[in-house]
């Protein structure tokens, strides 16, 4: 099978091209690189000893993504790219609206128009904006708390709507929370262009000297302490999820929460990534940020029951292989 991956070069985007091609799968890669290097395809070929097609495009430009698909005959599609920062959401929400809902329409319409009926989507815990219980489970109602977050819903509905349009499309939703950890071969990691806006880039710098401080956002959530919940899931687990999406034989549409289903306070994950590396982290709290909530972790009972989704990752394996990587990238 060709798989096309856009948004391929990025964080979970290269974790799951080494899936796919450990797997046997033929991959081409389609990135703008404006959030990824191109470096990330030599270190997909050192580890996996296959190359990957590579194209360096905007899926915003339809013209360029027409002819990729008239050339390449895809037989499946996994949908990485776009824009993710929450906080940098709120400040400049029209770029995120243009970039993430038109880059996506005109995959679908390169989707329709060559045939191509399989896709998995990279969507997003931020879907459930601020829930009323926890642990979240895909029936959940939907809602945003910031513009990210409702790019990623209205995506959602356009392939419901899409899919109701077009039931002989194979759509899997992939409902993600906070990957974190990187490959263990050191090679591949989070590593984001300029500032980090996610926060195991921003402690691994801070813990390096190439950062002063980390600044932990709220002090007064009503959490274990203070400190915001997340569910940290290791980014070879997310990567194994896609795979499993996109095996999975049962078609349709489908949606997925792919988390470990235990909450994490920032101060908890700090405290380890400490422990397990024995480095200090200097912090500091500041002011909530906008869009945040107080607690968010996934129930995934539906994706262990259907796809046989099990993380193997351990929050110390996620701080570990996170820090592995930072000292063998010297750009850090």
């Amino acid at each position: 099978m060709k798989i096309l991956v856009t948004g391929g070069c990025g964080y979970i985007g290269s974790h799951t091209v080494v899936k796919l091609l450990e797997e046997k799968f033929e991959v081409v890669i389609i990135d703008n690189l404006v959030n990824s290097k191109r470096e990330v395809l030599e270190k997909i070929k050192k580890i996996t000893g296959s190359d990957v097609t590579f194209y360096q495009e905007d899926l915003c430009n339809l013209d360029a993504l027409k002819n990729i698909f008239k050339k390449e005959k895809f037989d499946a599609v996994i949908h990485f790219a776009g824009l993710k920062a929450v906080g940098e959401s709120v400040q400049i929400p029209l770029k995120y609206y243009q970039n993430n809902l038109i880059s996506t329409m005109n995959l679908l319409s390169c989707m329709q128009e060559y045939g191509v009926k399989k896709l998995v989507f990279s969507s997003s815990a931020t879907v459930y904006g601020n829930p009323k219980s926890l642990p979240i489970k895909e029936d959940f109602p939907l809602q945003t708390t910031n513009p990210y977050g409702t790019t990623k819903l209205m995506i959602e509905q356009i392939l419901k709507d899409v899919y109701q349009a077009n039931p002989d499309l194979d759509i899997t939703i992939l409902r993600y929370f906070n990957p974190i950890g990187a490959h263990k071969s050191g090679l591949l990691g989070e590593d984001p262009n300029g500032i980090p806006n996610n926060l195991m880039p921003y402690v691994v710098r801070v813990a390096m000297g190439t950062l002063p401080v980390l600044s932990i956002f709220g002090s007064d959530y009503n959490t274990i302490d203070g400190t915001g919940v997340r569910d940290y899931i290791h980014v070879l687990d997310l990567a194994k999820g896609h795979l499993l999406a996109l095996k999975n034989p049962k078609s349709g549409l489908k949606i997925y929460n792919l988390g470990t289903g235990k909450g994490t306070s920032v101060l908890e994950l700090v405290n380890m990534f400490e422990k397990v590396n024995q480095v200090k982290v200097n912090k500091k709290f500041t002011a909530r940020r906008d869009g945040d909530i107080d607690a968010c972790y996934a129930s995934n009972e539906k994706a262990m029951k259907e796809l046989g989704f099990k993380c193997e990752y351990t929050l110390e394996d996620m701080c570990k292989d996170s820090y592995n990587y930072a000292k063998n990238n010297i750009n850090l």
